[in-house]
């Protein structure tokens, strides 16, 4: 959780230390760059995040070699994706700016902050492969020590080039694109440490036809995911900028506050990904609804704490990102907003940790388009409020999408189990042992990979009548062992039938049946 709390401070430290200039256009200058490349990066977060969840879910199903292979796709496709930002910045920057509808000199600021900051991309998304790695390894502390590592070289490298050396909004671009290549070749050698046999990935098992097909349909739909968030925030920041340069810098200080909310309960729902993520990958049905659980009391628990230090603290964190006095009226107009925001937002962050890590892409999409639709629609409704009226749309796509995402999972654990059957014929790597008491077996509890069948028969306990049995004599090579061995009294040969016939029921109830 904490690692994930640094990654939107290099926003917030650029807006401080422009913000010590007393001048609100380039603090609405770097306002909207910031925002534009929160949300820019955020639309292609599912490296992160189909990284965290394909990652705990190959760990909990014991497949050793696939992690690393995982960890090379996702640094093909960052460096793919950073490389085309680079390329196609210019119309890019035309057609954001345009949309964003700032003043000219706010538009000015902001173009100097991007035209440096876009070749930082390729290492930022490769640096979003990396955290999801780690943390779907269950490998916070090490996550942890990468982003504090970005964050203070970035603060060091802000506060010289911009406060020290006086070189304005292009020290804090600057500053930025440095960090995030430091974080980058230092994730680089953390990965190496704890890759299972290095780096080397066979081309089979890195392009393996199944797996590609499978994380390209999961990345498409959590990016249509992203794309629907990140709309909700530009739009945000786009009325902010045609209300006036005082209401975007106002809104862009509790943006600040917003993210870093965002952020801090997005840590639980990368703990959501993890636990559910491999508890999937186990089957284990209770250990993905204890993980579910466990989440959101936890992230309830935070939210309120996160809530009252904003109520607290608020104030005086707004006069000590900016120094004008316009700027911090409007911005105590509207904290109780911010205040309120982490409330909801615990919920709608944490379905979505549990719909990732349980790669129910599809779903999470659909419900983030419906709370999309909700926020567009309420803020029709209420635009005759100005600003107020904008604030209430984006607290009511956080509730409405809160009670969509536990009604669908509600609906989903009473339609079917949580965790999806395996095909027919489907290898599947299941734990556990023979209870010798009850003579039962267990689905999901046997030392070796078996085959799955239609529908798992659980063995009769120890004298309880059952139905005929499946077993025929023959089937099984141990039953022709048994035949074959010399005669001996029926009371020394007892336990040897005895487990003859349980080991012949295990063979014949993993066999599968035909439909």
């Amino acid at each position: 959780m904490v690692a994930n709390l640094t990654t939107p401070l290099i926003g917030v430290v650029s807006t401080t230390a422009i913000g010590r200039l007393d001048d609100a256009a380039l603090l609405g200058g770097v306002a909207i760059a910031s925002i534009i490349f929160d949300c820019l990066f955020w639309l292609f977060g599912f490296l992160r995040m189909s990284t965290l969840a394909f990652t705990a879910q190959s760990l909990g199903a014991g497949e050793v070699r696939e992690p690393t292979a995982i960890l090379a796709r996702g640094f093909i496709v960052a460096g793919l994706i950073g490389a085309a930002l680079i390329v196609l910045q210019l119309p890019l920057a035309a057609v954001l700016f345009d949309l964003m509808g700032g003043s000219e000199g706010v538009t000015r600021a902001a173009q100097t902050y991007f035209k440096i900051r876009i070749w930082s991309s390729p290492f930022a998304l490769a640096n979003y492969v990396i955290l999801g790695w780690l943390i779907g390894q269950a490998r916070a502390n090490s996550a942890l020590l990468l982003q504090v590592v970005i964050n203070l070289v970035n603060m060091a490298a802000t506060i010289l080039l911009v406060l020290v050396y006086d070189t304005g909004i292009a020290g804090a671009a600057s500053a930025a694109l440095f960090s995030e290549a430091v974080g980058f070749a230092l994730g680089v050698l953390v990965c190496r440490h704890y890759a299972d046999g290095g780096f080397g990935v066979p081309y089979r098992t890195l392009l393996d036809r199944d797996k590609l097909l499978r994380m390209l349909a999961v990345n498409s739909d959590i990016m249509i995911r992203a794309g629907a968030l990140i709309a909700v925030f530009l739009f945000f920041t786009a009325k902010g900028a045609q209300a006036g340069d005082v209401t975007l810098a106002a809104n862009s200080v509790l943006n600040n506050f917003l993210f870093i909310s965002a952020f801090f309960l997005d840590g639980l729902a990368n703990a959501a990904q993890q636990l559910c993520g491999r508890t999937l990958g186990a089957r284990d049905a209770k250990g993905f609804a204890a993980s579910t659980r466990l989440v959101l009391l936890w992230g309830l628990g935070f939210a309120i704490v996160v809530a009252a230090l904003f109520a607290l603290f608020g104030p005086a964190l707004i006069d000590f990102m900016t120094a004008s006095e316009e700027v911090r009226r409007a911005a105590r107009e509207f904290l109780p907003f911010v205040v309120l925001a982490p409330i909801p937002g615990v919920f709608a962050f944490g379905f979505d940790g549990i719909y990732i890590g349980a790669t129910w892409a599809r779903e999470m999409r659909n419900l983030m388009l419906v709370s999309l639709a909700i926020f567009l629609g309420t803020w029709w409704a209420l635009q005759s409020f100005g600003n107020a009226g904008l604030w209430w749309a984006l607290m009511a796509s956080y509730l409405r999408a809160a009670a969509c995402r536990r009604r669908a999972i509600r609906r989903s654990s009473g339609r079917r189990s949580l965790l999806p059957r395996p095909a027919c014929g489907e290898r599947v790597r299941v734990r556990g042992s023979l209870d010798k008491g009850s003579e039962s077996w267990t689905r999901g509890e046997s030392p070796s990979p078996g085959i799955c069948s239609r529908k798992f028969r659980p063995l009769p306990a120890s004298g309880e009548r059952r139905r005929a049995s499946p077993y025929i004599p023959g089937q099984s090579s141990a039953v022709s062992v048994a035949a074959s061995a010399p005669t001996i009294s029926d009371s020394e040969s007892r336990p040897v039938r005895s487990s003859v016939e349980v080991r012949s029921r295990l063979i014949s109830s993993t066999r599968p049946r035909p439909l």
